[in-house]
């Protein structure tokens, strides 16, 4: 894993070799417009110095939590946590909960209380019109949050980007940011508490609402 952008970015992806860092890289400097640095490392020192991280997240949760353990980027994550603010994306989002269905049971880091579950294979409309699985394309999300300071400027039913065939029920519903129908399931799409936020959907894949989000986020102050 290599570094990449300034010496000390006030952003930084965290590179744990399982995330779309290079989207995520160009969207967030796109929205920084050079009022913040943005780098992507896998240095705990790096990330530890930075204003606030972003943990990407893409494949099977259970590759991604054998590499954030095998690199040893666990400990930094956790500590990032606590104090800066923090954007969890995609499995990066799923990583942060209790636990995950997926390949019989995947345990997370735990810092949301709630548990990532499977569509299943026979997923149908109310009208049995079949749904595929991975739910993948463009979904109206609906903000249970609207005035939080991640979502300013974002319409309630505005469309964002999602690939995922798992999808994350967090138990404590005032954490909620905002949630998406998909058929019979109505599954968290975005968790926020204090200074962490997470999104099921792919802000740097979203268009102009997910850069938005992100620009949100670079300039939040929790």
């Amino acid at each position: 894993m290599m570094d990449k952008g300034p010496a000390k970015p006030e952003v930084v992806i965290i590179d744990y070799g399982m995330g779309n860092l290079h989207s995520a890289h160009k969207a967030l400097e796109k929205m920084a417009a050079g009022k913040k640095s943005v780098g992507i490392s896998s240095d705990p020192d790096i990330i530890r110095q930075a204003e606030r991280v972003v943990l990407p997240g893409v494949g099977a949760i259970r590759d991604c939590m054998a590499e954030m353990h095998k690199t040893g980027l666990v400990p930094i994550i956790r500590e990032c946590l606590q104090n800066k603010p923090f954007l969890g994306i995609c499995v990066g989002f799923q990583a942060l909960m209790e636990s995950s269905e997926e390949n019989g049971g995947v345990e997370c880091l735990g810092h949301f209380k709630g548990q990532v579950k499977f569509f299943g294979e026979h997923l149908e409309t109310p009208q049995g019109q079949r749904l595929k699985v991975p739910h993948m394309g463009w979904s109206q999300v609906n903000p249970a949050q609207p005035e939080h300071p991640l979502w300013q400027g974002l319409p309630s039913g505005e469309r964002f980007y999602f690939v995922h065939s798992y999808y994350v029920q967090g138990e404590n519903q005032e954490q909620v940011l905002a949630s998406c129908d998909y058929g019979p399931v109505k599954m968290h799409a975005a968790l926020a508490q204090d200074n962490v936020a997470a999104v099921q959907f792919h802000p740097e894949k979203s268009a102009q609402a997910g850069l938005k989000l992100l620009e949100n986020f670079l300039f939040w102050k929790p």
